[in-house]
């Protein structure tokens, strides 16, 4: 009986790490973002489930997972239920090439971020699909609408990335990491600065956070390409968001903000710490700024990150080729 390849069974471990931790940080992100929500609104949020509300996340994800699932009339049933599994399972991937610690990384990968970069794509296809087979108008438009939303955004983005790529000479998240310092000052984003700012807002609008949630637009369709799920299927959409927000927060905190470094103690604790400023500025952003119309959003995204981006690629090209 031939035996099990360690590599194997290690990714199967990473696997299951990173799936519990995806659920535990759902339940946290659920709570942080309507007690933020209700700070921001002058109320308590909520309160009345456990003590200060904490068992409320709990109890919202087991009524999620005891409600019917329901298919629509004239759905395309393969294509609905295949959305929101494609929506979720790729996520998990995404967590393996991520530096948390020094040695707590699922998968110490040389192309780590082309691995992040290419499998956060099929997020696009799901979306896609989910508005299509749920035959419902509002789902169709919010999936036209996410889809040339995330075409017009990855560009900044992976053009942002690609300047830290140029500086650093890796595509290895861990020796971007390793090769910043301790201090501030030491960490990818004072040489960066302008990447790292187009690289955040280009995140918001890959993983449709207001001001730019325009694929959801409540007012406008009432949910957008998910308007027609309940249940677990709407869950898994629910969950993807809160995971996909993690997973561009962690790499901006290894490309820019210097990794599990910090002024002492080096560490995983550093690392979550920077991951978690950074998801509260996105909440705090949803619920402060007003959704943008359709034309802002593609204006800001062609008319300035675009340009700035290239420009700041081009630069960071020149100075390495000097230096």
């Amino acid at each position: 009986m031939s035996q099990i390849p360690v590599e194997l069974v290690k990714i199967l471990i990473a696997l299951v790490a990173v799936a519990a931790f995806v659920g535990l940080n759902g339940l946290v992100l659920v709570y942080l973002e309507r007690k933020v929500a209700g700070h921001i609104q002058r109320r308590p949020g909520p309160f009345e489930v456990g003590p200060h509300g904490l068992l409320q996340p709990l109890a919202d994800a087991v009524k999620l997972i005891g409600k019917q699932l329901f298919t629509p009339k004239n759905a395309d049933g393969f294509l609905f239920w295949l959305a929101p599994i494609l929506s979720f399972m790729p996520v998990l991937l995404l967590f393996l090439p991520l530096p948390f610690g020094p040695k707590l990384t699922g998968m110490n990968l040389n192309l780590g971020l082309l691995l992040i970069l290419a499998f956060s794509g099929l997020n696009v296809l799901a979306t896609c699909l989910a508005g299509w087979g749920s035959n419902n108008k509002y789902g169709i438009l919010g999936a036209a609408r996410a889809v040339s939303q995330s075409v017009a955004y990855e560009i900044p983005l992976l053009l942002s990335v690609l300047a830290i790529a140029f500086q650093t000479g890796s595509l290895n998240l861990s020796e971007v990491v390793a090769g910043q310092g301790s201090w501030p000052w030491q960490w990818n984003f004072m040489v960066q600065p302008l990447a790292f700012i187009i690289f955040f807002v280009s995140a918001l609008g890959e993983t449709n956070r207001a001001p730019f949630d325009l694929a959801e637009a409540e007012s406008e369709l009432t949910a957008g390409f998910h308007t027609e799920y309940s249940g677990m299927g709407f869950g898994m959409f629910f969950l993807a968001e809160y995971a996909n927000m993690i997973v561009v927060c962690s790499v901006a905190v290894a490309l820019f903000l210097g990794g599990w470094n910090g002024p002492f103690f080096d560490g995983a604790w550093w690392f979550l710490a920077k991951v978690y400023v950074l998801l509260l500025v996105m909440i705090w952003l949803r619920w402060t700024f007003p959704r943008v119309r359709f034309d802002q959003l593609l204006n800001l995204n062609w008319k300035w990150l675009m340009p700035l981006a290239l420009l700041n690629l081009l630069i960071t090209a020149f100075v390495t080729k000097l230096s």
